[in-house]
């Protein structure tokens, strides 16, 4: 495949997290079928209570996912680094001063030992120095133990990318799109066999991630509770909204998840 043409984008429970402690946010979020991260949808405050900004100096580069106390799950291609790098959590608006955030040093880093460097197993967890004090606007995601949903179901993602075709500034607030699950034939037919079963696709439909949404959430909301599916890994250079985004798919990394985390 032509890297060129691909840009790095920055699941119930068994385990990690149980009963009703993830997946259902003290403020509920209200999504839009029709609105896309670029040229998107800003998400109602606190509603994605899991979402998370990596930050380097201050400065948002990847999204992450809380999936408990002391854990946050990104994308390998992110490349967080303990030394350098912090997690943010509560966060909304990346310029105002009155919100009530944790920034939170990382401990340790753990790469999916199947990540090739391009695409294959995009999976990295991040173990916090402090565990996160939940509350309204923080708090964890479930992880997906199936995701053998039809083609077409509504998928929704977050996070603070690119959110104008015409300039590369990432988004000031949290943004969110819902968009189509798409057959891993249908993804095959515009990316190749580079797509493979460690990977889920979504968009296609006028929506899509775009680059700076990297490590973040694609979620689905099944009996009122929201399952993380996948992590924004990468897709169109340029960020076309008629073309699949392409995620790390979670059921395929849930039980490397469990191990790493029952480990450490």
């Amino acid at each position: 495949m032509n890297m060129n043409f691909l840009w790095a984008l920055g699941l119930a429970y068994i385990g990690i997290v149980y009963g009703q402690d993830c997946g259902v946010p003290a403020i509920p979020p209200v999504v839009s079928n029709l609105q896309r991260i670029i040229n998107g949808e800003e998400a109602i405050p606190g509603s994605w209570p899991w979402q998370v900004s990596l930050q380097y100096y201050g400065s948002h580069y990847c999204g992450g996912s809380i999936i408990n106390e002391n854990w946050v799950i990104t994308a390998a291609h992110c490349d967080p680094r303990p030394d350098l790098e912090f997690v943010v959590i509560g966060e909304h608006d990346r310029i105002s001063n009155e919100e009530q955030l944790q920034t939170i040093a990382m401990a340790k880093v753990f790469i999916h030992p199947d990540w090739n460097g391009i695409g294959t197993t995009d999976v990295a967890l991040v173990k916090l120095a402090s565990p996160i004090q939940f509350n309204q606007r923080a708090s964890p995601v479930c992880l997906a133990t199936k995701d053998n949903f039809p083609a077409g179901t509504q998928l929704v993602t977050t996070g603070w990318g690119r959110d104008k075709l015409n300039s590369f500034d990432s988004a000031i607030r949290l943004q969110q799109v819902a968009l189509p699950l798409v057959s891993e034939e249908d993804c095959k037919a515009q990316w190749g066999d580079t797509v493979n079963e460690s990977m889920i696709c979504g968009g296609a439909a006028g929506a899509s991630s775009c680059h700076g949404d990297s490590g973040g959430p694609l979620v689905i909301k099944t009996k009122d509770v929201w399952h993380l599916v996948g992590i924004v890994s990468w897709g169109s250079s340029s960020c076309n909204v008629n073309f699949p985004a392409v995620y790390a798919r979670i059921t395929y990394a849930l039980g490397w998840i469990e191990e790493t985390i029952a480990a450490n």
